[in-house]
């Protein structure tokens, strides 16, 4: 065909794919989340612990050459969206592309391509993606543990499950209706001074008020941080709790959500937070990490509690940034029954190793992905 080289794009699969949450990950059995609007708003059906139950698509690059790059949508990602960015893609010459630029909109599945686009090319230069992105700042990545909306007891359990396993610091997900002081007291007399703790009710603490309530007899020893505690929108009350509380405060940039990397401008101008969570595709990524660097503050790695392929592009993001030196949320082997990988990303005392091979230096497990595939598939070749 005239003008396809050896590095040209010649065909991208898609695959649907549902892969369930692992019993006992979310939240203890007595505490629902009731909260529609919330769920509706994250994209998690009809409420915020069915997230899992949300499709992902697989996507699958291949060249001319032979070679193929893989990329994981995040949830409920638009099919029609999906197949117009393979009729954009296909036919290009990765080594011709702006790897910065690609001609996607659409956010929830921007990093999937990108990550396809990007795997091919650390396997066309014989280098691992984080190369790709500038070179690596550290080969381990540290990362929390998590888990959904607890009792006491339950949230104690949970933190001294993840102690054991070396992680340095536990992740929780809240509402306004739970009792987090007495989850931080409970963590304490279980786990002593082995475990940091980060909140984060998504916004549902809506207002400062209902925050210093809440927060009121907390132990700020045992705390790495509050993340997103009140509406985006209210900057100053952002402001005045990082004064106030006496613990970190954390805003959590997600380009998946606001799919405009703009979002984080305000909050630099206001010094509102302590620190940044973000995850979206690599280079607005480390496009954020370098702005929240000048400002001299330190961020990590976000998920949407991933499947592998995200899950290890976010530790060659989180390599690649210069101050991504918070525990990240890379925790779906915790939460998901599989990753869909060959080898599995591998931990050692709660940190994951950045993998060293070519491109993103893993293999996508093909019979896990014909048992977890829903049967909807899109295909476009030359």
């Amino acid at each position: 065909m005239s003008g396809i080289k050896p590095s040209s794009i010649v065909s991208i699969k898609a695959t649907e794919v549902v892969v369930p949450a692992r019993p006992g990950s979310l939240n203890s059995e007595n505490v629902l989340d009731k909260d529609a609007a919330f769920a509706k708003r994250h994209l998690t059906g009809g409420s915020w612990t069915e997230f899992a139950n949300q499709p992902k698509w697989i996507i699958e690059m291949s060249l001319q050459n032979g070679l193929t790059g893989i990329g994981e949508t995040y949830r409920s990602a638009d099919r029609m969206l999906i197949h117009q960015a393979m009729l954009e893609l296909v036919g290009n010459d990765i080594l011709n592309m702006n790897w910065r630029a690609l001609p996607i909109t659409d956010q929830r599945i921007y990093e999937a391509f990108e990550t396809a686009v990007l795997d091919l090319a650390g396997k066309l230069l014989k280098a691992p993606v984080h190369q790709i992105l500038g070179g690596a700042f550290r080969a381990k990545v540290d990362c929390n543990g998590w888990t959904g909306r607890r009792t006491p007891e339950d949230a104690a359990q949970k933190a001294f499950e993840a102690m054991e396993k070396g992680h340095k610091v536990f992740k929780f997900k809240c509402s306004d209706e739970d009792p987090v002081r007495l989850w931080t007291a409970e963590i304490k007399k279980r786990c002593g001074d082995g475990i940091k703790i980060i909140l984060d009710p998504n916004q549902r603490w809506k207002d400062v008020e209902t925050t210093l309530r809440l927060m009121e007899g907390v132990d700020n020893g045992i705390m790495l941080g509050l993340e997103d505690p009140i509406l985006h929108a209210d900057i100053e009350g952002f402001r005045y709790l990082k004064e106030k509380l006496g613990v970190p405060l954390y805003r959590h940039i997600s380009l998946p959500y606001t799919q405009d990397i703009r979002d984080m401008i305000k909050f630099v101008r206001a010094d509102a937070v302590d620190g940044y969570n973000f995850n979206g595709g690599a280079f607005n990524c480390i496009l954020l990490a370098e702005m929240a660097h000048l400002e001299g503050k330190s961020c990590w790695r976000g998920s949407e509690v991933d499947l592998g392929i995200s899950e290890v592009m976010g530790l060659h993001i989180a390599a690649a940034s210069v101050n991504c030196t918070i525990p990240s949320d890379i925790f779906g082997e915790l939460v998901r029954v599989d990753d869909l990988l060959v080898e599995p990303i591998r931990f050692e005392r709660g940190a994951a190793v950045v993998p060293t091979g070519h491109g993103l230096g893993v293999e996508l497990d093909r019979e896990a992905l014909h048992k977890y595939k829903t049967g909807q598939e899109l295909y476009f070749n030359l």
